[in-house]
């Protein structure tokens, strides 16, 4: 159901911390631009946690609004199922196009715990929805064999495959055969994802970079891998900047740099400082010094 490049955006905040709807919509703006499928709104790197629900469904609004006829994603992370099952219900009535559904963040549920939940929040939400993986950030493993048993619910399609064990997306296929789509969420193994026959990337760094990563999918999906190879390996250094607990102000800051948007975030994180910020800046400013001619790789018409 759903394909290609679909960033997970960051949540712009004035200084005050109140939401800046204006940057919000010129980013997710930039994103269209660039070719994006659609965009995935409240997640870790929209600073989800730090929102109350009510803030949800505003960034749900302008992220509808700035992607035009393209889905939007709410993500749901909650503690507990039944304030997940509401706010997946927000969700759909706002207009939310499908739900990204985490398992329970806090308490780390077994196997039928975690089944019951997202079920329950599948049922509630009554919309499409990406089961995000992630045993690695969340401590809760959606395993393959978990998935053929969801795969009952219709409303089940896609998986967002963040085990950060490339062998994972093999697995899934050969169990599920291609009952779900299939979108990485590690950034530093998108191209491998890709041409292991995942469907898209849900990415983090390309809302700094969105035509650089656009254009690796695009051309994967021409056969031209030496090409999309080159500007991965550019990208690289940029992309392990989402594989860290500081992805939030990493990221922020490489958006700030290359598309001239803001740093604010929610506390108790804080904009990077010190040797931090500067390591983090250097990797950044280093690679736009040296960013491809995308005009080398013109796509077919």
């Amino acid at each position: 159901m759903w394909k290609g490049m679909m960033p997970a955006v960051t949540t712009k905040f004035n200084e005050d911390g109140s939401i800046d709807v204006a940057e919000m919509e010129r980013c997710i703006g930039l994103q269209m631009d660039a070719g994006n499928a659609g965009v995935i709104v409240c997640g870790t790197l929209g600073e989800g946690s730090m929102l109350s629900p009510e803030e949800r469904i505003d960034v749900l609004k302008i992220a509808k609004s700035a992607c035009g006829d393209k889905p939007v994603l709410l993500t749901v992370s909650e503690a507990g199922t039944r304030e997940a099952c509401d706010l997946a219900q927000m969700g759909r009535k706002a207009g939310a196009d499908g739900l990204m559904v985490v398992p329970s963040p806090i308490y780390h549920t077994d196997r039928d715990e975690t089944i019951t939940n997202l079920k329950a929040i599948s049922s509630a939400g009554d919309l499409p929805v990406m089961i995000y993986s992630n045993r690695v950030a969340y401590r809760v493993d959606v395993t393959p064999e978990m998935m053929v048993e969801l795969a009952e619910d219709d409303r089940m399609v896609a998986i967002k495959e963040s085990s950060d064990d490339i062998r994972r997306l093999t697995d899934i296929v050969n169990m599920c055969g291609d009952r779900y789509n299939i979108l990485t969420g590690v950034d530093n193994l998108g191209l491998e994802a890709l041409l292991m026959g995942a469907d898209g990337w849900v990415s983090g760094v390309s809302i700094a970079f969105p035509e650089e990563n656009q254009r690796i999918y695009d051309l994967v999906q021409e056969g031209r891998i030496t090409e999309a190879r080159e500007i991965y390996r550019w990208l690289r250094p940029l992309l392990d900047l989402d594989v860290s607990t500081a992805l939030v102000q990493q990221i922020k800051l490489a958006e700030a740099i290359a598309i001239g948007s803001t740093e604010h975030v929610r506390a108790p994180r804080q904009i990077l400082k010190g040797e931090h910020r500067a390591k983090v800046e250097k990797i950044i400013r280093d690679q736009i010094a040296c960013r491809p001619n995308l005009s080398k790789y013109t796509l077919a018409a």
